[in-house]
């Protein structure tokens, strides 16, 4: 018998057992973690007011667009969805911006103190994100930027830097210095190396970090709140208004499957018009 077990333990090795079943069980947290949330928010959206949805029953017994269309006739969700479409995208240009020559100068240069600014880049997303909200809230309540767009947009920005440098500082890395030499050798300027060279190995890098700066800032709460509630609100902060105030889960659901429109979007157009060794060199290793 233990003869029989140990040959059908050595058989199921050479099959890849393990493989295979590591595999399905990753599947398996995957749809309970992502999937299934998913599918509850999206029934939690259609059910009828008139007959709800209690334990123990496993889905509605009834279904309506009822929440879906209140919420598309409340004033607030159209300013909340406008602004939060509008800050995110400055926040992503003005982040690559400001982010580039930072990245630049950790990935091709070598200086004393270089570990340490490393460092101080990490602090906003190192240190307790409510932390960061409350002190800075403090500070631009002083500065006259509380309760502001540029105000949001310059705290968004805070919190996404690390983030961008870091992924950007990665790719100038991974260029080949073999590449810059012979531009050089034959008769590059420093500018033309940065134009055709530099800036078009490196937008895969700046692409990626984008990808990551757009999701956050679109999501972003902590700091919104703080900042910018009530003179603002932005769809995540109306989410908390119907989580908090007014408790309407169908509400709340149909606002979270909103923030997801734009997320899934952006990751299509990652993986749409990225190549998969680009992105995984522009995201580099955190």
């Amino acid at each position: 018998m233990d003869t029989r077990r140990g040959a059908r333990y050595l058989w199921f090795l050479k099959q890849g057992g393990f493989r295979r079943l590591f595999v399905w069980l990753f599947i398996t947290l995957l749809l309970i973690s992502i999937v299934v949330p998913l599918i509850v928010m999206v029934l939690w959206s259609l059910i009828d007011p008139q007959v709800g949805w209690e334990y123990p029953d496993l889905y509605p017994k009834a279904f309506s667009l009822h929440f879906w269309r209140h919420l598309l006739s409340l004033e607030e969700v159209p300013r909340a969805m406008a602004l939060s479409f509008t800050i995110a995208p400055v926040v992503t240009i003005l982040t690559g911006i400001l982010a580039l020559p930072t990245a630049y100068v950790l990935g091709r240069k070598s200086f004393w103190g270089k570990g340490l600014i490393e460092i101080m880049v990490l602090l906003p997303i190192i240190i307790p994100g409510i932390t960061v909200a409350i002190s800075l809230g403090s500070i631009f309540n002083r500065l006259g930027l509380s309760q502001t767009i540029p105000g949001i947009i310059m705290a968004h920005m805070l919190v996404v830097m690390p983030y961008m440098i870091r992924t950007v500082t990665s790719t100038f890395k991974a260029i080949p210095q073999d590449v810059i030499d012979a531009a050089y050798d034959l008769g590059a300027s420093p500018l033309q190396v940065a134009k055709y060279i530099l800036i078009p190995l490196v937008m895969p890098g700046l692409f990626a970090g984008g990808v990551f700066t757009f999701i956050y800032s679109i999501e972003e709460f902590v700091l919104t709140f703080i900042i910018a509630t009530p003179t603002y609100q932005t769809v995540p902060t109306l989410l908390f208004s119907y989580l908090g105030y007014y408790f309407s889960r169908p509400l709340a659901s149909a606002i979270s499957l909103i923030i997801l429109v734009p997320t899934i979007f952006t990751l299509f157009l990652a993986e749409k018009f990225l190549k998969a060794e680009y992105l995984s060199s522009g995201f580099g290793k955190f």
